[in-house]
């Protein structure tokens, strides 16, 4: 069974996915994140959050990348919820 609670690098992600709308690419959100997500470990999270239901993921072909498509991530209604809940319980996302 995939534990339902979010970790905090989860909420994180989730954080900065609700303030990029149109989504991210997993590397995008290590850039952005300023070293608290790291190269290794994003897509194993991400996949593990789009198997929570907390973020989906859909191939899009990228000109400046030629060759398989890159997912990019957005985050879901039930995400946004979780990252709500967590908002007001006063959990915080900065400390991944």
């Amino acid at each position: 069974m995939v534990n339902p609670f979010a970790a905090q690098t989860e909420l994180l992600i989730m954080g900065m996915l609700r303030d990029e709308p149109a989504g991210m690419y997993g590397l995008e959100l290590v850039k952005a994140s300023d070293g608290k997500l790291k190269r290794g470990t994003i897509y194993v999270t991400l996949g593990r959050m789009e198997e929570k239901g907390y973020v989906r993921s859909r191939a899009k072909a990228d000109a400046e990348h030629p060759g398989i498509p890159r997912p990019i991530y957005k985050l879901t209604g039930v995400g946004a919820r979780v990252l709500e809940g967590a908002e007001f319980a006063g959990w915080k996302m900065s400390e991944a």
